[in-house]
């Protein structure tokens, strides 16, 4: 868990600007001789949105998802909610410019059980991924190494919210 807070960018900054300590390559450490995680799952809500009913955006997801596409060749949605309620969610973060193009279009996982198996994501082994959540009941057993924890995007939602960027430090870490 991080415990550096981070001051939110002001709204007039740049993607630049936004998270300039978290873009720079020599910023980032490698936590063990394990080859880096190639493959990251992002769950949908109290992670990069409010719900699937409100949808407020979480404060820097635009920035969060560019950033994550730097680092990870491959990322997919790993979600509770149905691919068919998804992609209009996904497509109007995108029409909006609150996501990148390729978010509409992101690999989605469907799962039929309680927790999320990073092992249901094809072509994968779990030690490729990395899940991030904001759930501890999802985290498939003996994958908690796993998870990156980020906290639940709640009411009041907040629009100094340091979620996202903490969440981002602590991938560019692993």
């Amino acid at each position: 868990m991080i415990s550096k807070v981070v001051p939110a960018p002001p709204a007039s900054a740049s993607s630049a600007e936004a998270f300039p300590q978290y873009c720079h390559p020599s910023r980032v450490t490698q936590a063990s001789s394990m080859p880096r995680p190639s493959i990251l799952a992002l769950d949908l809500e109290g992670t990069l949105i409010s719900n699937a009913a409100s949808q407020i955006p979480r404060p820097g997801l635009n920035e969060f998802l560019i950033q994550c596409r730097a680092i990870f060749p491959r990322i997919v949605m790993y979600t509770t909610v149905s691919e068919a309620r998804f992609r209009p969610i996904a497509e109007l973060l995108v029409d909006e410019g609150l996501a990148p193009g390729w978010f509409a279009q992101i690999e989605y996982v469907r799962w039929p059980g309680a927790t999320k198996d990073l092992a249901r994501i094809r072509g994968a082994t779990v030690h490729q991924c990395l899940l991030v959540d904001d759930f501890e009941g999802y985290v498939h057993p003996g994958q908690r190494s796993q998870w990156v924890r980020i906290d639940s995007f709640e009411h009041p939602y907040e629009p100094s919210d340091q979620g996202l960027a903490r969440a981002l430090l602590e991938l560019r870490q692993r």
